[in-house]
């Protein structure tokens, strides 16, 4: 006989098991599935343990930097083993934080291979492969996500990694290319770079991080090559063979020319390939584009009973998108089973952060400059640099710059693009802002503490309004 549930989650990731706990509050039935490890990609492999990794880079960073702050250091060196260790430490706590927060909801776990068999039906192919047979009303496909890998060169884990390889290396690199400038390739860069790799990145795109405003990724692009790394745009890998000294790569750049470099170890960062492979799609007949599942404003597949969330669908591609994406799929399901108390909303990706945890940090939200300026949008833009703000000159955090983006008419905030210390912690304000429909006045009247970083998001919101006040 079948176990029965309300929902089923294939999938453990920030996604799935976000999706799993709202389930259970809500009071249904639930059952995870999963075949690695509960947390998925995000908590093990993927960002907390690459923020950890990084972190520590940061405090290399300050710490080489120490006479600076009025104090006296010896020689620092890297200690690679101790530094992947402790990465995998915190990804271990959290893996167990996980665990125990699917018992305290009393959810169902299946560690296993899930195979959607028929609507509402479900095999899992456990450990010890022996099968055991689910069925729910409702199913939230969460499986995320890989890395995408170069057709002409597998990663092999020696001397081609994917960013799973690059969180436990079995060597320090010495020379690293990196293919790939979005939020990976750039962290992994600057981990490395600071670890004392010398570091090439290549980006086919005509500037690093391309997706974020141009500003800050010209700003970016300058305070990386001035930390010593080399940065390839308008350029590609036309080929990369491994052998037991490095790797040797074919580059062709922006004029045209194909240089042959070595480089001790390459870090592949072109995407992610979505794990929609042997779990059922095809015989059910599952929506897709270009492999991601298509869903509604609620979640909802083609297929009524099945949903899907996560980077297993539509971009962007964000650990935090997906958990959001769960609770949206399971109200709407609760709703759906006659639950009166829930009001799912449909999510604006506009109003979705990004951040990346390079030194120094970037993060947006909304529109850029120019993708405003293209939707039709009469803009107002204001910028205030960290060098104008008293907090970030007292932490020796003078480099870089909050840019707000208005709509001219209206006073909506369009976006907000920041490089700099701890802007990924920044962000969210701005995020708030765009999530509650508020405009310039609202932001002009808010009081901000003195002295933080903060204050620079409200000189920028004034720069954009001629009423700047620090510069």
């Amino acid at each position: 006989m079948a176990e029965t549930y309300d929902l089923i989650v294939l999938g453990s990731g920030p996604g799935g098991y976000v999706a799993a706990i709202r389930a259970a509050q809500l009071g249904l039935k639930t059952a995870i599935v999963e075949r690695e490890n509960l947390g998925g990609i995000c908590l093990n492999w993927g960002c907390i343990p690459t923020k950890a990794l990084l972190r520590s880079g940061e405090m290399l960073h300050h710490m080489r930097h120490a006479d600076s702050f009025g104090l006296v250091a010896g020689e620092v060196k890297p200690d690679l083993a101790k530094i992947v260790a402790r990465s995998r430490a915190v990804a271990k706590q959290l893996n167990q934080g996980v665990t125990h927060l699917m018992k305290k909801n009393k959810i169902t776990v299946h560690m296993g291979a899930g195979t959607i068999t028929a609507p509402g039906k479900m095999t899992v192919t456990a450990v010890d492969s022996k099968n055991v047979d689910l069925q729910a009303k409702h199913i939230i496909i969460a499986t995320g996500a890989r890395a995408r890998e170069l057709p002409f060169a597998e990663s092999d884990g020696k001397r081609i990694w994917t960013y799973r390889h690059a969180m436990t290396p079995p060597e320090m690199p010495t020379e690293l290319l990196v293919i790939g400038s979005g939020a990976i390739g750039i962290e992994f860069a600057s981990f490395y770079n600071d670890m004392g790799a010398k570091v090439t990145v290549v980006e086919m795109l005509d500037r690093v991080v391309p997706v974020e405003d141009a500003e800050v990724s010209d700003f970016l692009a300058k305070s990386l090559a001035k930390q010593g790394m080399t940065l390839l745009t308008s350029a590609g890998v036309d080929s990369l063979k491994a052998d037991a000294k490095g790797v040797i790569a074919k580059i062709k750049t922006k004029d045209g020319k194909v240089e042959e470099k070595r480089f001790s170890h390459c870090i592949v960062a072109v995407g992610i390939a979505p794990n929609t492979e042997n779990i059922g799609l095809e015989k059910l007949g599952v929506k897709t584009t270009k492999g991601h599942i298509d869903t509604d404003a609620m979640c909802r597949t083609n297929v009524a009973g099945i949903s899907a969330i996560g980077d297993v669908t539509a971009p962007p591609w964000l650990a935090h998108k997906a958990s959001h994406e769960g609770i949206i799929a399971v109200e709407a399901i609760a709703q759906q089973l006659g639950n009166r108390d829930v009001h799912p909303h449909a999510m604006d990706p506009r109003n979705i952060p990004g951040c990346t945890y390079c030194h120094p940090q970037v993060a947006s939200v909304g529109l850029t400059e120019a993708k405003a300026k293209e939707a039709g949008h009469e803009v107002k833009v204001g910028k205030f640099p960290f060098i104008g703000n008293g907090k970030a000159i007292a932490l020796g955090e003078t480099e870089g710059f909050v840019k707000t983006v208005f709509d001219a008419k209206t006073g909506e905030l369009l976006g907000a693009h920041m490089i700099g210390a701890e802007v990924t912690e920044l962000i969210q304000g701005y995020t708030v802002g765009k999530q509650a429909e508020l405009v310039e006045q609202d932001f002009i009247e808010t009081v901000y503490p003195h002295p933080t970083l903060s204050e620079m998001m409200h000189e920028s919101v004034l720069a954009a309004y001629g009423r700047v006040l620090h510069i």
